[in-house]
């Protein structure tokens, strides 16, 4: 299997998680690390080689910080310019149809924050349903969130053992959306 991370995180130079994140997994085989923010600091999209990317792959992530209940800015403007009627959707639109999406999000605030009666007031996969809805448009099966909630008070220890998790965790063939 085949793996697309597209990172989305606008200071990855700043970010600890992210950045540990993508510098564990990328010394895996079959995994293809693509900083989406280091690519197009201009946001100027290159709509083929972005859809060509997703055609080379099986399963496609989604790496990010959590920002103000959605993703960073550039993969919102992505998901706009590349998941395209007639390629991602509609009558013609089948290229994705039968990939996995997986999203590997960090957050600030803890999992506790996240829950009913939580600061927040809803789960993190009532706040992702719009990556459920893109998936189910586009035909690709999302799988269970990879999550680090917390971050602000995450240890190297922490930190050191969720890179490993992630690593496996995106590699894991077993899993089932």
């Amino acid at each position: 299997m085949k793996t697309l991370i597209i990172a989305a995180h606008p200071n990855l130079g700043q970010s600890k998680v992210n950045k540990a994140w993508l510098n564990r997994i990328q010394k895996e085989e079959n995994v293809t690390v693509h900083d989406l923010y280091k690519a197009y600091p201009d946001f100027n999209i290159d709509v083929k080689k972005e859809q060509q990317l997703l055609l080379d792959h099986d399963r496609i992530v989604f790496q990010f910080p959590f920002y103000w209940y959605s993703s960073p800015a550039l993969l919102k403007q992505w998901q706009d310019a590349v998941l395209e009627y007639g390629f991602a959707y509609g009558s013609n639109g089948t290229a994705l149809h039968g990939k996995e999406l997986l999203l590997a999000i960090s957050t600030g605030g803890p999992a506790e924050a996240y829950k009913e009666g939580g600061y927040n007031k809803f789960e993190m996969k009532a706040l992702t349903l719009p990556f459920q809805a893109t998936a189910n448009l586009t035909g690709m099966t999302l799988l269970p969130s990879f999550l680090l909630q917390g971050v602000r008070t995450v240890t190297e220890e922490m930190l050191e053992e969720s890179a490993e998790a992630y690593a496996a965790y995106v590699q894991n063939p077993d899993l089932k959306g």
